[in-house]
């Protein structure tokens, strides 16, 4: 990698003499400033990919996907073969448009090479409306906020190598082959791609409904599994795990003692006989061997609805009480369930050939805090995977974070 670093730096270097770089910072008296929008709106950047919305209807579990990820790795091993892009060396404050810094030449050439920017163009040190936009399609494409600055985060997912790409995206392509040879046969299902922390439900290979999710923590990770959607439970209880009896539960008693009452939280005994939580020694692991149980209701940790499928690691689909938790740029907040946004869209797309079930019958069931049990007339496969690098086509290669460490690359 140092024979790389090097080519780059050599570049950017170039690049700069090439365009008086210092006769430019020299008549600025400064190494970035705030210039006005006048004389920006070049034409080279008109046909910049970052002006173009990177979402499909495509699933990401399809045979569309694997040809184009495999048409992506194609393009990737050209990048690399060429020299792979330059570091984006990031300082102390962001790039932003209006900013004019020698770092911005860098940057446009990044963006050229992955083709986020459609080309280098003139003014290399401006960053201007149409490097905002390939920022943006860059920032998109890697799951990140697309604000179009240019910060910690983004540097980052900029500075990994073309070659760490390439031999991620051949990484997941092998996942999706195996994955896809048994989605192909499936009319309906739904998806959960952890490290993209987001639900897909397909039908006849078209993305139906798409949502955003909250996934298992990397000390509390959410299995990688094949099911069957097989029931939805509005208005459920909530059994706790003793995982998090040990690990959150008993801490919270420690600090107060009124925790169980004001959630709503009731013990039980082995033979189904409520248990006073001022019966419990919490300074010691007495509370695992009870039955927590959390009644329905509002802030009830499943909220509206539970969605049941067969698995042995007990985890399952869920509402939440806290909404607000789906605006988080980093959703891996979990004990290993799958928080849904929009999940009563999900239930009824689930429960579409089940008789009897519509929105307002839904809704006003949700409404009587009634715990309800609905089998689902024709189970939904279920596949939670873990895809941190594909394409659905034009262009645009998407990546994640490799969160769990499944794929082994992001190092140097």
């Amino acid at each position: 990698m140092k024979t790389t670093h090097a080519v780059n730096r050599r570049f950017f270097l170039k690049t700069l003499m090439g365009v008086g770089f210092s006769g430019i910072v020299a008549s600025l008296g400064l190494a970035s400033t705030f210039v006005s929008r006048k004389g920006w709106d070049d034409p080279f950047d008109l046909q910049t990919p970052g002006n173009k919305t990177i979402s499909s209807g495509q699933p990401v579990l399809s045979l569309t996907t694997v040809d184009c990820t495999e048409t992506a790795i194609a393009r990737y091993n050209a990048i690399v073969t060429a020299g792979g892009w330059p570091m984006v060396m990031f300082g102390q404050s962001e790039l932003r448009l209006g900013m004019i810094h020698p770092t911005v030449a860098a940057l446009r050439r990044r963006l050229f090479v992955s083709g986020d920017l459609a080309r280098e163009g003139r003014m290399l040190l401006s960053f201007d409306s149409y490097v905002e936009a390939a920022v943006r399609h860059f920032q998109l494409r890697h799951g990140l906020l697309a604000d179009g600055v240019v910060g910690k985060i983004t540097c980052r997912a900029m500075n990994v190598s073309a070659q760490i790409r390439l031999n991620q995206l051949d990484i997941n392509l092998k996942r999706l082959h195996k994955i896809v040879a048994k989605t192909t046969k499936e009319t309906r299902f739904v998806m959960v791609n952890i490290p993209a922390a987001q639900v897909e439900a397909v039908q006849n290979d078209v993305v139906r409904q798409r949502y955003i999710a909250i996934v298992g923590k990397i000390d509390r990770q959410t299995p990688i599994l094949d099911s069957k959607i097989h029931e939805i439970i509005l208005n459920p209880f909530w059994t706790i795990p003793r995982s998090i009896i040990r690990n959150d539960v008993i801490p919270l008693m420690q600090r107060n003692q009124d925790y169980l009452a004001e959630n709503n939280i009731r013990l039980f005994d082995s033979k189904g006989r409520e248990v006073s939580p001022r019966s419990i020694n919490w300074y010691t692991d007495e509370a695992v061997n009870f039955l927590f149980r959390q009644d329905p209701g509002k802030i009830n940790a499943m909220s509206s609805t539970k969605i049941n499928f067969y698995n042995t690691y007990a985890v399952y689909m869920h509402d939440t009480p806290l909404p607000v938790l789906f605006k988080n740029f980093m959703r891996f907040d979990s004990s290993g369930c799958v928080r849904v946004q929009n999940i009563r869209d999900l239930n009824l797309w689930i429960l579409q050939n089940t008789p009897g079930w519509d929105r307002v019958k839904m809704e006003a069931v949700i409404r009587s805090r009634r715990n309800t049990q609905i089998a689902v007339k024709d189970p939904i496969p279920l596949h939670f995977v873990y895809i941190s690098a594909w394409s659905t086509g034009d262009e645009a290669v998407q990546f994640r974070d490799d969160i769990y460490h499944l794929d082994g690359l992001l190092s140097e």
